[in-house]
């Protein structure tokens, strides 16, 4: 008898049905050979910094950096009082002990999602209950009952995973001891008022400087004019029909000097022209891509109003348990090899039917299948069941899944790309040699994959014109344009650079189409073309593979979602529409926070890198947080060192606090009365500077500060009084200083005569 512990429930009741272990229990199924129980994702949590050391229960500058010799784990929290503990997580954990430790139990199989996380949820557990037991480890990609079966035959050791779960450790390790140490200290350098905290995170930062930076382009964006010529031309025979070409001059149609064309206009004006070139070019159109998460992320959000890359996730997540796609946290754009057989299975299913059957052929094309293409786990396809009764949100994201596959064995798309040269007939010495009418026209002559979701060609065609006809001038046109600012991040444009960490990477059909528009031009935002119209892959393609499968990225495919959420939520960004725009207070904590490495792409891929080659087993945990630490440590004095400003100042419950009475000689913060002093307001960043009302050294001189000694202090930098007493009762002058005990970080008195 073996206990089986899977990441939810509804995989568990997968599993269950999948081995005939059909006894529902309380937490778990049970069956002849095995015992199906379940997590509910993470049952346990780290540690807050307050269950190592009280004193840590209050925010204070002094208490950080603060790092843990031995990290622990306790049941999670009661996400709705973090002072109990979840009395259903509590509960399941206790069942899975009871269940190890039966006594016919031999050995734990760990069933939780085959990636980073999923490795540590069941390993997490498995430590913090000390099983010794031994233990083996399920690895799959979807499940379906013949999946299930499958793998239940091919168990490794669990041992064989450490690298992964040292991965996975190390990323939630290093996660905990940059968001606390620098959420805190930030927090209580930068912030006022409210309860709630600047959060500081590796992958929250860098995200942030992304959509910073392009709205930092926008905004410093000069408009460059330039101008085109366009002429309307028609044959010369009954019936022929007008087409349209743009003037080139040295292979370009833009020029910025308009005279130039306007010399060009009146020379040409009343001239007979022809044809002088004809190309005509058979070109393919290849289907795009599997989806990775981020591109199927990318394509639900750009082409569905009101959906948001976390939600893609969750409703893919739910098709996953329910057996309808395959594993969706995955990297890869393609198909491991030897799933030849399991695909053509899942292809004769979801074909059945289609109006465009006969055309859909199974293929092994490298576009599909290729070994090289895949990191852990496969592109996201659906599985080999039929979906019924699914609701309109997972129905958009599980079309979305299946189309694309179809997509990869329809044939492949064609059209036909006409150029026609159009020049005056009679060269002058004053028309430039390489001058020249262009006009280009496309003919879809295959449609091909584009059946499957009915994608529109842009058509547009020319007439059945030859070298040699003669070409009348019907109109010349002039129009006045301008290059215009890049357009704000979405959720897709943002999904791609986090993939590939800020790599500019263009496709053919982005470099065509750069933006240079009519000033009075309005792009319709719901117009979606996911089609990459290359012949083959191309090296921006090969690069962009490169660049996910080494793993050099911001965040994962299982964590970017939530980090663009979670941008949204503690706000420094905004969404208007699906342009994503930086807040005010999002600027400030990049432009004010001292710790720019942060907002670093290159170092934040660097450490996915690394987390990525620990992985696999190429660079130990332990070089990796040695790393994580030294560079808190640093953060931390750099905030502490930093001078005073405010991010943000939440006045919403804040008592009014009382008029300036002048500058901290400290940190330049304000100094204000308070109730039993006169102190800095940035003392949640540390600052020391306060003076008492009743202060031990003044009373002893038989003198009380009031405002306006307080003032005098802040303005001269000192005090002087012909009223202070001394022991003996006797009056005398002296001057006063209030300076900072270095060595004790505390003000003090300085008397001198």
């Amino acid at each position: 008898m073996k206990v089986i512990i899977a990441e939810k429930p509804s995989v568990a009741k997968n599993i269950a049905e999948a081995i005939d272990a059909k006894q529902r229990r309380d937490g778990f199924f049970e069956g002849k050979d095995y015992i199906v129980t379940w997590a509910f994702g993470h049952l346990l949590e780290l540690y807050d910094s307050k269950d190592y050391d009280e004193k840590m229960g209050s925010w204070r500058m002094d208490n950080f950096p603060f790092i843990p010799e031995v990290f622990k784990y306790k049941v999670k929290q009661d996400s709705n009082d973090r002072s109990q503990v979840d009395q259903g997580a509590y509960k399941q954990i206790e069942t899975i002990k009871s269940l190890i430790n039966r006594e016919e139990v031999t050995g734990v199989i760990s069933a939780c999602d085959y990636d980073r996380e999923g490795q540590i949820i069941g390993d997490i557990i498995l430590d913090y209950l000390e099983v010794s037991k031994p233990v083996e480890r399920l690895l799959l990609n979807e499940w379906t009952a013949d999946e299930v079966k499958q793998g239940m035959q091919k168990l490794v050791s669990n041992t064989t995973m450490r690298p992964l779960s040292d991965a996975g450790i190390g990323r939630q390790w290093a996660d905990w001891i940059i968001g606390i140490n620098l959420t805190s200290v930030a927090t209580l350098k930068y912030k006022r008022g409210g309860s709630k905290a600047l959060n500081i995170g590796r992958v929250l930062l860098p995200t942030l400087k992304i959509i910073y930076d392009r709205d930092l382009e926008i905004e410093n964006f000069v408009k460059e004019e330039f101008h085109k010529l366009t002429g309307n031309f028609t044959g010369l025979s009954e019936g022929s029909e007008a087409y349209e070409g743009n003037y080139y001059e040295d292979g370009k149609d833009k020029f910025e000097d308009k005279g130039q064309l306007e010399k060009i206009k009146e020379l040409i004006g009343k001239k007979e022209f022809e044809i002088t070139e004809k190309i005509v070019e058979q070109k393919k159109e290849y289907p795009p891509s599997l989806f990775n998460l981020s591109g199927l992320q990318g394509h639900v959000t750009g082409k569905f109003k009101g959906w948001t890359s976390d939600k893609v996730l969750k409703v893919a997540q739910e098709l996953y348990e329910k057996k309808l796609i395959t594993y969706p946290r995955t990297a890869s754009l393609a198909l491991e090899e030897s799933l030849f057989d399991k695909a053509q299975k899942v292809l004769s299913v979801h074909k059945k039917g289609l109006p465009y059957e006969e055309e859909i052929k199974f293929h092994k094309g490298k576009r599909v299948f290729d070994n090289s293409k895949v990191e852990s786990h496969s592109a996201i396809i659906p599985t080999y069941m039929t979906a019924k009764g699914l609701s309109p949100d997972e129905k958009v994201v599980y079309e979305s899944v299946k189309n694309r596959f179809i997509m990869q064995f329809m044939p492949i798309a064609e059209h036909e790309e006409v150029t026609l040269h159009t020049k005056p007939k009679e060269h002058t010495e004053e028309f430039p040699e390489s001058g020249v009418f262009i006009s280009k026209g496309r003919t879809q002559k295959v449609e091909g994959w584009r059946k499957v979701e009915k994608i529109q060609s842009k058509e547009k065609l020319l007439p059945a014109l030859e070298i040699g006809d003669e070409i009348k001038l019907l109109k010349l046109k002039i129009d006045t344009k301008g290059t215009q600012p890049p357009k704000h991040h979405t959720e897709k444009t943002l999904l791609r650079v986090m993939e590939t960490c800020g790599k500019k990477l263009k496709t053919a059909k982005e470099s065509a189409s750069d933006t240079e528009t009519d000033a009075d031009s309005d792009e319709d935002e719901n117009e979606v073309d996911d089609v990459d119209d290359t012949n083959q892959d191309s090296e921006e393609e090969v690069e962009l593979l490169k660049s996910i499968l080494s793993g050099f990225s911001i965040g994962t495919p299982a964590t970017r979602a939530e980090t663009i959420t979670k941008l949204k939520r503690v706000g420094y960004i905004t969404a208007k529409g699906k342009s994503l725009i930086c807040s005010e207070m999002g600027r400030k904590l990049v432009e004010t926070l001292p710790v720019k490495t942060l907002f670093d792409l290159e170092y934040t891929g660097k450490l996915e890198k690394t987390l990525s080659d620990i992985s696999k087993g190429e660079v130990p945990k332990s070089a990796f947080l040695d790393l994580i630490v030294k560079f808190t440590e640093e953060a931390v004095d750099q905030i502490k060192q930093d001078a005073f400003h405010i991010i943000y100042e939440d006045t919403s419950q804040q008592k009014p606090r009382g008029d300036s009475l002048g500058k901290c000689p400290g940190c330049g913060a304000d100094v204000v009365e308070g109730e039993k002093g006169y102190g800095c307001i940035n003392w949640k960043g540390g600052c020391k500077f306060v003076v008492w009302k009743e202060d031990r050294f003044l009373s002893s001189l038989k003198v009380s500060p009031s405002k306006q000694t307080v003032v005098r202090l802040l303005e001269n930098g000192e005090l002087f009084s012909r009223s202070f007493v001394n022991k003996k009762g006797d009056k005398f002058s002296a001057y006063l200083r209030y300076e900072l005990n270095k060595e004790t970080g505390y003000y003090s008195w300085k008397m001198h005569f």
